[in-house]
């Protein structure tokens, strides 16, 4: 029984020495960027009211939120999303502000994801909110700051995807799929079967230019050019049309920012959350086959809470980050100016290390304090400060 205790449930994992360590200094190198493109923390609970993440806000399904009950019979769950915690504190904080409002925050998300899923339950998010600000500029801010976030972790090489809402919802309109052919078509389109999605689209009668349209979701296009044998297909479909032309206006802008090379666009990028409205983009890059990075518009989330706002945000998955930078050998670098004093256990000793670590902590230096045990040599109080990358040991004898 005591070893089973041990153990922690499928999904979850500690973080512990090193690991730990470098998680939490990259966490703070991103928070601290963030705060200098003048995103304001904010904090938000652990859990919430079950209508925050109900089906009409469009995020997480019922079946994968961890609930519960509080004393008063209300339904309680995890957050399984930040987005929609964000919203409604926007509202109830900053619903009478007419100008931007930059929020952004950091926390752990609970997601009951099926087991053979392989994903973990508990996870880390990082990310920022840009509230009240409609414009394609707005839409440009946060893809070169996802892509400012993810160079600052130290990775180089990395893929934004970018696509729009409304290609997908006036693809889906124009053809007059019903709501079944829609999840058949999402599903394909998730699990990146576009061989399926063309078999599906081959079964459609439909106009040639609205068939060319649909297969350019399973294409990703590096050169802005591409888009116009999109926009000239769209001519017919004007909500398609002005998702390109948005997404044309967005590459000019991430030019400016000089982040247009991490960029592609692919238009057949879809999200699990349903609140999106405008443009939707993913961060992928070696070493993981989950997304890094993740964010989108959603100008009517704030509407379900009371307030009409256009928003856009994106959330960076920190647990999926730190993989990335494990497996591409890029070192988050710790500093090892660690001091270990080892004293011996007398009422004069104690004293004195006491007032020499003092001294060392308060010109800024790390120090541990050991007494001395009979049983250990100077050897183990070395390799003890060794394995914990301690640069130096002092005895007091």
């Amino acid at each position: 029984m005591r070893k089973k205790l041990l153990h922690t449930p499928e999904g979850v994992r500690d973080i512990y020495n090193e690991e730990c360590e470098k998680k939490l200094l990259l966490q703070n190198r991103l928070y601290h960027l963030l705060h200098r493109y003048g995103y304001r923390p904010i904090q938000t609970p652990t859990f919430e009211f079950f209508d925050i993440f109900g089906k009409e806000t469009g995020t997480t399904p019922s079946k994968d939120l961890y609930k519960f009950f509080d004393r008063e019979g209300n339904t309680l769950v995890l957050r399984p999303d930040m987005t929609p915690s964000i919203a409604r504190c926007a509202v109830k904080y900053f619903g009478e502000q007419d100008m931007p409002i930059r929020l952004s925050y950091m926390g752990n998300i609970f997601i009951n994801n099926s087991s053979y899923q392989g994903r973990l339950k508990e996870s880390t998010q990082l990310g920022a909110e840009l509230l009240g600000e409609p414009s394609v500029g707005a839409d440009a801010e946060m893809v070169a700051l996802a892509v400012a976030c993810l160079k600052e972790a130290g990775l180089k090489e990395f893929q934004i995807g970018i696509g729009h809402a409304d290609f997908f919802g006036g693809l889906m309109e124009a053809a007059g799929l019903q709501e079944e052919q829609e999840d058949e078509l999402r599903e394909l389109i998730s699990n990146k079967n576009f061989f399926g999605v063309e078999e599906f689209v081959g079964h459609l009668k439909l106009k040639e230019p609205l068939k060319r349209l649909f297969g350019m979701m399973g294409r990703p296009c590096s050169d802005p050019g591409e888009l116009c044998e999109a926009k000239e297909c769209a001519e017919e479909y004007p909500r398609i049309r002005r998702a390109i032309v948005r997404l044309e206006e967005l590459y000019r802008l991430l030019e400016a920012y000089e982040v247009s090379r991490y960029v592609s666009f692919e238009l057949g990028t879809i999200s699990e959350h349903q609140y999106y409205t405008g443009i939707l983009f993913a961060g992928y890059t070696f070493g993981t086959g989950e997304a890094i990075v993740k964010g989108g518009r959603y100008d009517k989330l704030l509407t379900y809470f009371g307030k009409e706002s256009a928003s856009i945000g994106f959330a960076i998955v920190v647990d999926q980050l730190m993989a990335a930078l494990s497996r591409q050998g890029i070192d988050i670098a710790l500093s090892h100016d660690a001091l270990l004093f080892v004293y011996e256990e007398t009422r004069e000793q104690q004293l004195a290390v006491i007032s020499c670590a003092r001294r060392e902590r308060a010109a800024g230096r790390t120090v541990e304090l050991i007494a001395r045990e009979a049983s250990k040599t100077d050897e183990d109080y070395q390799a003890y400060a060794k394995q914990n990358h301690m640069a130096e040991v002092r005895f007091f004898r």
